[in-house]
């Protein structure tokens, strides 16, 4: 995500009180048996003071375990027990020290350090507790000094005091770093949940709007499957044919459509702009319009039927200037079955003859059938077939195809090869290597076009 979630620093402490919480439990339960399991020390090396210093452990530990026991009922949290329990051992320590000796001084020295590189890591990141707990550290030594030792202030200091004070104020940093690490890793960590359900939320809608999306598009290409002519239309007409129609998306810029009137039949081969929705909307369109062309206003020359097809086009979409290219690429072709005579008018697609071994190409206009600066009327065009001539007409898809060793375009004068290489065969077979040398060019390449070709032989 572009933009870092911004954490409260609220739910930051929730989340690391909740994690620490259980250790916190454990600690305190350790220190304050700990504390007492330490008097055993105290009766060997301070006999004389082993009486004293158990009453002050016990006071120290006893009001802890009270304070965990009641913990529900006074809504103590467990930050605030340690920082009785540590508190308490800080005062405890003070007392200590001011009784001993210089050498029982310095010995006891490492267990305030203790103390403070330990059980003070439980609660000195809080800034609050570290200057109370320091505070009350000072104070306690300076009170029970004045009462009770034995030693000079040199002897006081030098001995263990700014050992102690120093070893204090270094934990308090270093510790107070470490919870900050430790609240950046939570903050990091809560950020990475938060775009984790996020984009999971994200991926939900986006995976609900795609089935949604892809339901509707399998439903409009049921709709387009069954306005565009069945193959078996072609079969119908000629002996021998083949359609070879292989969209790209789910839904087709390609179309073709097929008639047959008073023994002559009209087809068209035609590739709209655009190819998915925005393609499948104009073949619809322009399936209709042929239909209604022919069969209504009883048009029967391909130029004067590509001339309607424009403008019903045009009137229709209202296309801008801006778009002047906005339309389709189309063969329309009518083959009369007595006289075997073929007439057409073509927008920029031309296509193929294949006589004696040889490739006729039969040209079309360069203009689209749509919106164009310099439209003129579509050219009509006638040509005598003869038996055995085999018509070829497409779409630019199977040209355009990328692939090969060298990510090339397939290109029309392979296509032209591939055509002529294999024009004699049965149309079934001619359809099959057709689509097995695209797929075989495109590889792992994604299909870039629409694929039409048709294929129809003269008897």
């Amino acid at each position: 995500m572009s933009e870092v979630i911004s954490i409260p620093k609220e739910v930051v402490e929730k989340e690391f009180y909740r994690t620490t919480e259980k250790f916190h439990v454990i600690a305190t339960w350790v220190g304050v048996v700990l504390n007492l399991v330490w008097f055993v020390g105290d009766y060997f090396v301070l006999p004389d003071y082993w009486i004293p210093f158990l009453i002050f452990r016990a006071c120290v530990s006893g009001l802890t375990v009270l304070l965990l026991i009641s913990k529900k009922l006074t809504g103590f949290s467990i930050y605030t027990i340690v920082f009785a329990l540590v508190l308490g051992i800080a005062v405890q320590n003070a007392y200590m020290w001011s009784v001993m000796d210089l050498a029982h001084l310095q010995k006891h020295t490492f267990a305030y350090m203790a103390l403070f590189i330990g059980v003070g890591m439980l609660v000195l990141w809080d800034i609050w507790y570290s200057i109370i707990i320091v505070t009350a550290t000072i104070l306690s030594n300076i009170i029970f000094y004045k009462i009770f030792s034995p030693l000079s202030i040199d002897e006081f200091l030098i001995n263990g005091g700014l050992l102690i004070l120093t070893v204090a104020i270094f934990c308090i940093f270093l510790i107070r770093t470490r919870y900050n690490l430790t609240v950046s890793e939570i903050r990091s960590r809560l950020q990475l949940e938060q775009s984790k359900h996020i984009i999971e939320e994200e991926r939900n809608v986006i995976q609900k709007k795609n089935r949604e999306i892809t339901d509707s598009l399998n439903y409009a290409s049921r709709i387009q499957k069954a306005v565009i002519p069945a193959e078996s239309e072609f079969t119908k007409a000629f002996t021998e044919s083949f359609v070879l129609f292989k969209p790209r998306d789910i839904v087709s810029g390609d179309f073709y459509w097929i008639t047959e009137i008073d023994n002559k039949v009209y087809y068209a081969t035609a590739d709209c702009t655009g190819h998915g929705v925005p393609g499948g909307f104009v073949t619809m369109l322009g399936l209709s319009f042929l239909e209604e062309i022919f069969l209504i206003l009883n048009i029967r020359k391909p130029d004067e039927a590509l001339n309607i097809l424009r403008e019903k086009i045009i009137n229709s979409s209202k296309t801008s200037i801006e778009n002047s290219q906005d339309g389709m690429d189309i063969t329309l072709c009518c083959i009369d079955k007595k006289t075997n005579k073929l007439t057409y008018a073509a927008a920029n697609n031309s296509f193929f003859v294949l006589r004696n071994n040889e490739i006729i190409e039969l040209k079309a206009d360069k203009q689209p059938c749509g919106l164009f600066f310099k439209s003129k009327p579509f050219t009509f065009h006638e040509f005598q077939l003869n038996k055995g001539d085999c018509i070829y007409t497409f779409t630019d898809g199977y040209a355009d195809q990328f692939g090969g060793p060298n990510g090339k375009k397939f290109m029309y004068k392979q296509f032209e090869e591939t055509l002529l290489a294999n024009h004699t065969k049965d149309f079934a077979q001619q359809k099959h290597v057709l689509e097995t040398e695209i797929d075989k060019w495109r590889g792992d390449e994604d299909q870039v076009d629409d694929v039409l070709v048709i294929g129809v032989k003269i008897s």
